[in-house]
């Protein structure tokens, strides 16, 4: 990919110019002359990265446009580096959830047009709601923090989601296209998500969402727990530790980001 004499740092800081160059373009990619001009490359050392980068999946050239774009490898790499970043600021958070109420606590990410749960804290009760694995994944709208996520997107964005996952929604009954819209809006309505049993008939579930600065939702804080254990007078003050422990997670996060940058 590089000259043998070529210093490794200057290697390392070309083929992430050229990653972040790609990482700005539009679905559409870009051509190799205008990425060359972007990273300040001269066309032969950027064809040559990208031949390198392509060889290894992290880069993906369209045979018609012959255009570049992130390959499968990077977006992989994206996406898990974003699941663990969300998991490591949830996971104190989930570990306070779990000790105080006993029951299991979930957190989740969007990923597309599905949530993904990226952590799981299990309580100490004896009768345990499982209903989520560390890496299942659902249609957004699915269940209490998945539906947290999709409730706090733009309308038009949420009309699209659920049309494009209406065939995934039908393993879903009753949270179906005809449903979803209802359940956004109540979820917007009352600040939280509360699903009363519509996945597990005697399970209900509590859904909260982390907003970023930009009022959209960076990840979803839900609990899970037994019929019997969720009565109208435990409710409210498991919402309220739930949205407490919610504003804390934003926080890291959004700090996170800010010393990233």
């Amino acid at each position: 990919m590089a000259e043998d004499h070529e210093p490794t740092t200057r290697i390392v800081e070309r083929v992430i110019g050229v990653l972040r160059a790609l990482s700005e373009c539009d679905a559409q990619g870009i051509a190799l002359g205008d990425l060359a001009l972007r990273t300040g490359l001269n066309k032969a050392t950027a064809h040559r990265l990208l031949a390198g980068l392509t060889s290894m999946g992290f880069v993906f050239q369209d045979t018609l446009s012959r255009h570049y774009r992130l390959g499968f490898q990077a977006t992989s790499l994206g996406r898990l580096a974003s699941e663990q970043f969300a998991a490591g600021a949830a996971l104190p958070a989930l570990a306070r959830l779990a000790a105080t109420t006993a029951d299991t606590v979930f957190a989740s990410i969007r990923e597309g047009t599905a949530a993904i749960c990226v952590a799981r804290e299990v309580g100490s009760f004896p009768i345990r709601t499982l209903t989520l694995d560390v890496g299942s994944r659902r249609p957004l709208g699915v269940g209490a923090g998945s539906l947290a996520l999709l409730a706090y997107l733009p309308d038009k964005e949420i009309e699209a989601i659920i049309k494009r996952n209406a065939m995934w929604l039908r393993d879903f009954q009753r949270f179906g296209p005809e449903e979803l819209p209802g359940l956004v809006q109540r979820t917007r309505r009352d600040g939280f998500v509360l699903n009363e049993g519509r996945i597990v008939q005697e399970m209900i579930g509590i859904g909260v969402p982390v907003l970023g600065p930009d009022g959209l939702p960076m990840a979803s804080l839900s609990l899970a727990a037994i019929r019997d254990r969720m009565g109208p007078d435990r409710l409210p003050g498991l919402v309220s530790a739930l949205q407490a422990e919610a504003r804390v997670v934003a926080n890291t996060l959004a700090t996170s980001a800010m010393a990233a940058d």
